[in-house]
Order: C-alpha cells, then sequence, then structure tokens
C-alpha cells in the first residue's frame, strides 16, 4: 500500500518516498518537513508565502547551478527567524556535485523555520545522499512513473543487472562494470544512482516493498564509492 501525503502529518524521520496527489497540496507538504524533493514538471508554480528561490547561472552557456551560488543563497539562512521560511532550488538537478555538497553540508544540520524545497524531473541527478536525507514526493501520474531515468542505454542495462543480481553474479558483475578505461568511478557512480531511481519508480508502481529493502545497501554503495572507495570491493561487500 502506497503512503499518500495527502493525509496530514508526514513523518520528518520517515525516509519513504511518497507521492502526492495534487501540486496545490506542494506547500502544505513542505510546512512539514526540513528538506523535501518534488519530482515535477519544469512548468510547475509554487504558491509559498515569500519563498527565496535559486535558479541556475544565466552567465554559463548550460544551465548550471555553482557551488559560489549555493554558498551566497545558505548564507540567508543565518538570519535569525521567528516564521518559517522556504528555500527553494529549481530546477535541483542542474546543481553541480560541489553545489550539492555544500548543500548537504547546511542541510546536515537544518535550523529553525527553515525549508528546503528541491524542484526536479530528474531525481537520480541528485546525490544520492540527499535523496536518502531529505523526504521525496512524486506527482502521482502515469507518464512520471513511466519515464525512465535520463541515462544511456548502457547504464540503464547495467543498473537493472545490478539490481537484479545475486551474492553469486556479484563479483563477475563487479568485473564487468569496472571494464572501462575512462573515468570508471563515474560511469560506477551513473549506474548506481540510475538504479536507485529505478528502485524507487518500481516502488511507486507496484507498492512491492521489496525494491524499498533494497535501496538502503544502494545508497550506501553510492556514499562508499563517491569517497573513493575501492569499486569492485564495494560493489560486493555493499551489495550482499
Amino acid at each position: 500500500m502506497f503512503a499518500k501525503p495527502s493525509k496530514p502529518p508526514y513523518p520528518p524521520n520517515s525516509k519513504k518516498t511518497m507521492f502526492f496527489e495534487k501540486i496545490s497540496e506542494l506547500e502544505h507538504i513542505a510546512h512539514q518537513v526540513p528538506c523535501s524533493v518534488f519530482v515535477v514538471p519544469p512548468s510547475t508554480k509554487l504558491k509559498l508565502k515569500n519563498p527565496l528561490c535559486l535558479y541556475p547561472d544565466k552567465s554559463k552557456t548550460t544551465a548550471v547551478i555553482t557551488v559560489e551560488q549555493m554558498r551566497d543563497f545558505l548564507s540567508l539562512t543565518n538570519n535569525c527567524e521567528t516564521t518559517e521560511r522556504f528555500f527553494v532550488i529549481t530546477p535541483a538537478d542542474v546543481m553541480n556535485e560541489p553545489a550539492q555538497n555544500a548543500f548537504l553540508k547546511t542541510f546536515e544540520e537544518p535550523k529553525p523555520h527553515c525549508h528546503f524545497v528541491l524542484l526536479t524531473e530528474q531525481p537520480s541527478a541528485l546525490l544520492p545522499t540527499i535523496l536518502s536525507r531529505a523526504q521525496v514526493f512524486y506527482l502521482k501520474q502515469a507518464d512520471q512513473l513511466d519515464q525512465p531515468p535520463a541515462a544511456k542505454d548502457k547504464i540503464m542495462l547495467a543498473a537493472k543487472k545490478l539490481i537484479s543480481a545475486t551474492s553469486r553474479d556479484l563479483p563477475a558483475l563487479a568485473l564487468e562494470l569496472t571494464k572501462s578505461k575512462t573515468q570508471p568511478r563515474q560511469q560506477a557512480l551513473d549506474i548506481i544512482a540510475t538504479a536507485i531511481e529505478l528502485l524507487y519508480k518500481s516502488y511507486f508502481k507496484t507498492g512491492n516493498e521489496k525494491f524499498l529493502t533494497k535501496l538502503p545497501n544502494f545508497i550506501n554503495l553510492y556514499e562508499n564509492i563517491n569517497k573513493n572507495g575501492h569499486i569492485k570491493l564495494h560493489l560486493v561487500a555493499d551489495l550482499c
């Protein structure tokens, strides 16, 4: 059975991903948790009271939110407030990795009355450490659930293999996934991030808890490899 955000309260310590039925629910949900990730269309309009918004750097040729922008944005949380404040990052998937890491440092020590709202169409572009610490909400509509992760066919196939692999399969699969001579670590991270999104969406579509039970291991795997851990070793040890 799916958890339904339309019925408050939304427990701040619950890490299960949830659905919401209507865009109009977004404001109420955002009040309940310190950091929410909403998987929504890019045209989504917010109705939050006086939100502070962070957008991509317009001076860049490609859409990106830089670490410099993020630091300036996060400095706004230092003000002493007695009313709820909303810090909106959109689209959150264009934060570069330094910006995401800077965001994590602030989010891990939340301040009173501060709520972070991340809007994205591509949750797999966010660090799994963000997804594991935030509350993730998907707009409940078929096309969102059926839309595959934004990954190349090679990455998608490898992610599916990793999800279905048994303990006996993992050593050979780890060897296969690390054959790349160019950026093997980044390729491994892309595969794991895609697997994480597939697991989320498989749970959304089926309600089968077995997909959620796999998530902690995959998130832990991503964190270990992202910290320069031994790729083959962790692919086997963390998923067994």
